[in-house]
């Protein structure tokens, strides 16, 4: 069985969702989060600048690389966001431990957002991005669009007719996203009045920090906002139960978000 080394953003329940389908395809896979932890102060410094906790993420590094160096993949796969907290010599640590393998780099996250991804490109045999502003700024890229999981397919073809909610919104409040969001939710109000809102942040550090910085969210109360995603039955409880999607781009992404393809998974307005 061919070996895949899968390093991304622990996002949701896509870590699952993407091994579940690499398995399906005949790897065995090993997973390691983009960042030493999930705690609320980490994933907030590696936002906000992750030299904060450089010393934190090089232990981490070491930590994951005592076991990389132990085995030989056949794929490098990196699905990179803003949350990537290894530097470039970090990533070329791992290429010359693997020097036989492929590297394989997808962006899920728009490179305005995220310009430091430019610089590890040069590491990746195949590099692609969900973005067509990234394909016409950076020629090497190649177009891939965001997916949707297997899950959201058996929502399209059960079809449920009965709504609980006349449109849902899931994702992070991106300050853009956040006011968008609103302001349709209000304008919507009248016509389609059972909505459910979960806007999520990372940590709560993350929403002082955002409401500090961003004009979008000053008057933003802390109870909007939720700490903790989703889980995967919760979500696709409130998928089935919506007659639409709603959601909004973040500032700088001209992409098509991933809840647009999971919509047309589960055959949603």
């Amino acid at each position: 069985m061919k070996k895949l080394l899968l390093i991304m953003p622990r996002f949701f329940n896509y870590p699952e969702l993407i091994k579940d389908e690499l398995n399906n395809l005949g790897y065995e896979v090993d997973f390691f989060d983009d960042r030493p932890s999930t705690n609320a102060w980490i994933k907030a410094a590696i936002r906000i600048n992750k030299n904060i906790i450089s010393k934190y993420i090089e232990r981490y590094f070491d930590e994951v690389m005592n076991i990389v160096q132990s085995k030989r993949y056949d794929i490098v796969f990196l699905i990179s966001g803003q949350s990537l907290s290894f530097g470039e010599n970090m990533i070329a640590e791992i290429k010359a431990c693997q020097p036989q393998a492929k590297f394989v780099l997808y962006q899920w996250d728009s490179q305005t957002n995220f310009p430091y991804i430019k610089n590890v490109q040069r590491f990746f045999d195949k590099c692609y991005s969900f973005d067509r502003r990234d394909i016409e700024e950076t020629p090497s890229l190649k177009f891939l669009p965001l997916f949707y999981s297997r899950t959201y397919e058996e929502i399209g073809k059960r079809n449920n007719k009965k709504y609980k909610y006349d449109f849902c919104f899931v994702g992070t409040a991106h300050p853009k996203k956040y006011k968008l969001i609103n302001m349709m939710s209000a304008q919507l109000k009248e016509v389609y009045p059972n909505q459910f809102i979960y806007y999520f942040f990372p940590s709560p550090i993350v929403y002082f920090y955002r409401k500090l910085m961003n004009k979008e969210l000053r008057s933003a109360k802390y109870s909007e906002f939720h700490y903790v995603p989703l889980k995967g039955k919760e979500m696709n409880d409130i998928y089935e139960g919506s007659k639409c999607v709603l959601d909004s781009a973040q500032a700088g992404q001209l992409g098509l978000t991933i809840r647009v393809l999971e919509a047309l998974g589960a055959r949603k307005r």
